[in-house]
């Protein structure tokens, strides 16, 4: 099948694209923001352990909209509360009420979205060219953050925090028109073994959790030390990312859809251990710390579509995608919130940043392994490919 032949995926990838625009411009500034807004390290990252609790607590009402409206209602409704965040953010001068207000709202908005939009993306997609579609829509939010992040802290520089953030939501509303045509996936009154079937999806899903907190979360507070808190040095090293991620999630998608999901896995975990390291050697010194955060970008192009064929494909193939999905995310939830947590209190204890960092080590050999058994299973209709 040609890369654009399914028209349900096409329209959930120019959505995702569309809202990479916004994230690239907006949403990878929000914690660097709250950290120069007067926000403690340790507390930043308390805010983002509240942000996925919060998600956890509230995954049950997405089931509620959904079997009411359908997936796609719950999907633009994440999609808008989601933008309803960035608005806020310039209100936000340290610990207080506001601050609390914006962990509910995103919170909400997150646990919406991602749910609802990973099992659309699992429902509409091919098994037989699951890996292909998760690296065109992992390319083109990589190229997306080629030219966002620089608008993003030219606008905080010279616009300022609310015209910058008011227009980021605008961007993140607008990704909402590519869905109003695309197929809306049943969700089933009832649907006994859901839950069962998600159980190895789940520990991936927590694995990566705990992965992210230390590779994404706290390396962006410790690149953002690193370049001085400077937001236009800051996005103009997400740029540089974005730069050289775009072609990663291309080609190793593919390579999966042939049979080699295994090698690829190998490739990818070690790709992402070895930018762990690089990482945590990096911090004070800018310009390691930049080739760095260009490196994991083509790291996570590699690991995205690894991770997510044989998550997407065990969704599909479930009683109910939706359900699945409220589960992994509820892993992931639980693996991010405890990597913030943990990292938040080396941080308080003044152990170096480097620690934390390193903490996602763990995540990925768990992730690894885990994913070594799914990709070792027979092929079927219904399962990834193995090499």
């Amino acid at each position: 099948m040609s890369y654009f032949a399914n028209d349900g995926i096409n329209r959930v990838t120019l959505h995702s694209t569309i809202q990479a625009l916004a994230q690239g411009a907006g949403g990878v500034f929000v914690f660097v923001f709250l950290l120069k807004a007067g926000v403690s390290v340790p507390l930043v990252l308390c805010t983002l352990a509240g942000m996925t609790v919060g998600r956890f607590l509230q995954r049950p009402l997405v089931l509620v909209v959904a079997r009411r409206h359908g997936v796609r209602a719950t999907l633009i409704i994440g999609t808008v509360i989601e933008a309803a965040i960035f608005p806020m953010l310039p209100f936000v001068h340290g610990p207080g009420p506001l601050l609390l207000a914006l962990i509910a709202v995103s919170s909400l908005g997150s646990v919406f979205y991602w749910t609802s939009l990973h099992a659309v993306f699992a429902s509409l997609g091919d098994v037989g060219d699951r890996g292909k579609q998760i690296g065109v829509r992992a390319a083109a939010a990589a190229a997306m953050n080629i030219l966002a992040p620089w608008l993003g802290g030219w606008g905080l520089t010279v616009l300022g925090p609310l015209p910058t953030f008011c227009l980021t939501a605008v961007v993140q509303v607008a990704a909402v028109l590519p869905l109003l045509g695309a197929p809306d996936p049943p969700v089933p009154d009832e649907a006994p073994g859901a839950w069962r079937a998600a159980r190895l999806a789940v520990l991936i899903q927590a694995s990566d959790g705990w992965f992210s907190a230390g590779f994404a979360y706290v390396w962006q507070i410790a690149l953002f030390l690193t370049l001085g808190e400077r937001f236009a040095n800051f996005g103009g090293a997400m740029a540089l990312a974005g730069v050289a991620g775009a072609a990663g999630g291309l080609a190793v998608g593919r390579f999966i859809d042939l049979g080699h999901g295994r090698r690829s896995l190998w490739v990818a975990y070690a790709a992402c251990a070895g930018v762990v390291v690089l990482k945590a050697i990096s911090l004070h010194n800018p310009i390691l710390a930049v080739l760095a955060n260009a490196l994991a970008t083509v790291a996570l192009m590699l690991l995205e579509p690894v991770m997510m064929t044989p998550v997407y494909n065990l969704a599909k193939a479930s009683p109910c995608p939706l359900r699945f999905h409220m589960a992994t995310e509820g892993g992931w939830d639980i693996g991010c919130a405890a990597g913030c947590l943990t990292a938040a209190a080396l941080v308080w204890a003044r152990v170096p940043l480097s620690a934390p960092i390193l903490l996602a080590l763990g995540g990925a050999a768990s992730g690894f392994w885990l994913l070594r058994r799914s990709y070792a299973a027979p092929v079927t209709s219904d399962r990834p490919r193995a090499a």
